[in-house]
């Protein structure tokens, strides 16, 4: 069952992608939605295509997505969608964005995807395992912060949202820090590139698809306290060496 899940997530993200791409640093209007959040066409057709093809193959499921809400909120497996995490760097032509699709099972999340479409790039994990275009992939191991490559989507967020001077100490002790945020950033930290990833605000569809992925290649994810079970409305990704020291750092 797992397998035809995820080769069905594939065709979704194959399928969106080639929706996005056509988008893709071409003149589009921008849209801003009641929270100030950019919006385009680009987002509405591609989660309009992942609706239409999960209804189409698993009618009994149920869908949240972050342009067209919940359908069927009852249902034992929910698929979770974010046509285009990062619409910011979408307008802006740069590639530090990508589709985000988690599917959980009674609210748990069972797999999860970051597909960068320009890039051809197919991230997918299951809690076990995580595959970068079917090549196994894993957090570095980073035993020291002053090693450590540190990100975050916005800075600004952090002191709006925490407590900003932990945050500076958190970036006094590392080796480098970079906004290369959204879900990029947790790509980064699952194929070996960076080792922690912070944001101090999420939605449920920002932060579903990463549970899998991180931990499928063997790091660990948390919220903003180093709670393992939450609402996932914060998140911190990092390899395990080093997770609880950023924890002891930003508490």
């Amino acid at each position: 069952m797992l397998d035809e899940l995820k080769k069905f997530s594939k065709y979704l993200s194959d399928e969106s992608g080639k929706i996005i791409r056509s988008y893709f640093r071409t003149s589009i209007a921008i849209e801003t939605k009641g929270d100030y959040s950019p919006v385009t066409i680009a987002d509405k057709k591609a989660e309009e295509k992942i609706r239409e093809l999960i209804m189409k193959e698993f009618p009994e499921h149920g869908i949240i997505g972050e342009e067209f809400g919940e359908h069927n909120p009852t249902a034992e497996y929910k698929w979770i969608l974010d046509p285009i995490d990062g619409t910011k760097s979408f307008i802006c032509g740069a590639v530090t964005f990508g589709t985000l699709i988690a599917l959980s099972k009674f609210d748990k999340p069972i797999l999860g995807v970051i597909n960068q479409p320009i890039l051809n790039e197919f991230l997918i994990g299951d809690n076990e395992i995580t595959t970068l275009n079917e090549n196994r992939v894993f957090v570095r191991h980073c035993n020291n912060l002053s090693d450590a490559v540190l990100l975050t989507t916005d800075h600004k967020y952090i002191s709006k949202f925490q407590d900003g001077k932990k945050f500076d100490e958190l970036i006094s002790k590392v080796k480098l820090y970079r906004n290369w945020g959204d879900c990029y950033g947790y790509y980064l930290v699952a194929t070996g590139y960076a080792d922690i990833m912070i944001d101090p605000i999420m939605n449920i569809w920002d932060s579903m698809a990463l549970i899998p992925i991180i931990r499928g290649a063997n790091g660990i994810i948390t919220d903003y306290n180093g709670n393992a079970n939450s609402d996932w409305t914060t998140v911190i990704a990092a390899s395990k060496s080093i997770h609880n020291d950023v924890i002891k750092i930003l508490n």
